[in-house]
């Protein structure tokens, strides 16, 4: 499915749906527990619904209580496997989510046998074998199917054993969160040392689910020792799933770009996403966005609807007329920040991103590629975007690669082109991966305009 996205402005109120990253934990922790826990608002998205259809290859049972249509409810019923967990029953194919893969491989580690982890395309080119050295520290055997290449199949013989994973860290923080939750069924302590931590707030995530589920587990400071001790009987428990920030930033940038104004209600004010961070980083460069905690709400507004009458975004009270943005403690957010940069004036710098070339795709790659060919002035650099922003961009077709993050930040750009421009996304279905229902809810809820091309 191709969208046509052209010049307009939003006004409305939006929910976001369920965060993905809670979504996911919640479920594989209710699938270690021993009883039944219930996760409301959780998010429907394709990476979601593959976790769901895979945690009962080692024992649970989810029920999604699907409508007569098929669509899943919003309140996910999970019967815990307890100790009745099990080697999974067949090979585990995680779709598209890395997520999954790096969340339950470590789990499966534990049990005495061989599991296979596979997924689509995308997951297959994403790197492994830093799971893999982490979980043969630990005693397992675990490599690729393939020793040439990099990548799923991922073969795991277990079990592991308490001890020791000394690992670098900054390839992504879902493994070690998948080490952590792993450390459940392990016989003694497991400490994790990381040279060189990032994605930290995802730990802290962890951490949080984990004490919640009645399995403490202790962070230094400077996030480089974990410490887990098991075995531990993790409670079910009942948990709402909060608006996901990743999917925030969305219609947040749009509304900044475009003479807009906008609520998105029901955003998670408990400090546990650090993709909320984009709120300062934005607010730093004049955006007009207000967030009452208290009623968990974003009041946005931008161009000729902001309160100074122009909404203009600007570098030039930052330090040396610079807006640097370090994006490794939220790196998912780097498609809408490159984006809404090219609206501001001066220059953004987004730093000490180099994990994003690891993820859907190679997002610091594919950024410049897209975003020049519409006029875009950026530089691309081993582990930044550097963007020259507030000149106007024109039109054209731009690639999403399938990647869910790309195509909702192309369509918000958009929004904001000239008005007798448009541009066209490929294969913007794939926003379904986080966001289901995302073009509809932007048309219906704020007046978008997308159509189908």
């Amino acid at each position: 499915m191709d969208i046509i996205s052209s010049h307009n402005s939003l006004s409305g109120k939006i929910t976001v749906p369920g965060s993905k990253s809670h979504t996911i934990r919640a479920l594989i922790l209710a699938t270690l527990s021993d009883g039944t826990s219930i996760i409301r608002n959780p998010l429907p998205s394709a990476d979601c619904l593959s976790t769901a259809a895979a945690v009962p290859l080692i024992g649970s049972e989810v029920d999604l209580n699907l409508s007569e249509e098929g669509e899943p409810g919003t309140q996910w019923v999970v019967r815990g496997a307890g100790k009745n967990i099990h080697l999974p029953d067949d090979v585990v194919n995680v779709g598209n989510s890395g997520s999954l893969l790096y969340f339950l491989s470590p789990v499966c580690a534990n049990f005495n046998g061989i599991s296979i982890f596979t997924g689509d395309d995308s997951i297959r080119k994403r790197p492994v074998e830093h799971v893999a050295d982490a979980l043969r520290q630990l005693g397992a055997r675990a490599e690729t199917s393939d020793p040439s290449r990099n990548g799923c199949p991922l073969v795991i013989k277990g079990p592991v054993h308490a001890g020791t994973v000394n690992t670098p860290g900054e390839i992504s923080s879902q493994y070690i969160s998948g080490l952590m939750m792993a450390g459940a069924l392990l016989d003694g302590k497991l400490t994790i040392n990381l040279s060189n931590p990032k994605e930290t707030p995802y730990l802290t995530m962890t951490q949080k689910w984990m004490e919640k589920a009645g399995f403490p587990c202790s962070i230094s400071p400077d996030f480089k020792k974990i410490e887990v001790e098991g075995p531990v009987t993790i409670k079910p428990f009942d948990v709402t799933i909060p608006s996901d920030w990743e999917g925030v930033a969305f219609p947040l940038i749009a509304a900044l770009m475009t003479d807009s104004e906008i609520t998105i209600e029901n955003v998670d004010s408990s400090g546990t996403q650090g993709d909320d961070a984009i709120v300062e980083v934005l607010k730093s460069a004049g955006a007009d966005i207000e967030w009452d905690k208290n009623k968990n709400t974003l009041t946005v507004r931008g161009g000729k609807k902001a309160r100074n009458g122009n909404g203009r975004l600007s570098t030039q009270n930052l330090p040396d007329g610079e807006l640097r943005v370090k994006m490794n403690s939220f790196p998912d957010a780097i498609c809408a920040l490159a984006v809404i940069a090219t609206q501001i004036e001066g220059k953004v710098v987004l730093e000490d991103a180099e994990v994003c070339r690891r993820k859907e795709t190679d997002r610091l790659k594919v950024l410049n590629i897209e975003l020049s060919k519409l006029g875009a002035k950026i530089e691309e650099k081993e582990d930044a975007l550097i963007i020259y922003g507030g000149s106007p961009l024109h039109g054209g077709t731009a690639e999403s690669y399938d990647d869910h993050r790309m195509a909702m930040a192309l369509s918000c750009l958009g929004l904001a082109l000239p008005p007798s421009e448009k541009l066209i996304i490929k294969d913007a279905e794939c926003c379904a991966v986080s966001f289901p229902h995302y073009f509809e809810l932007m048309n219906g809820c704020l007046g978008a305009g997308f159509i189908e091309a």
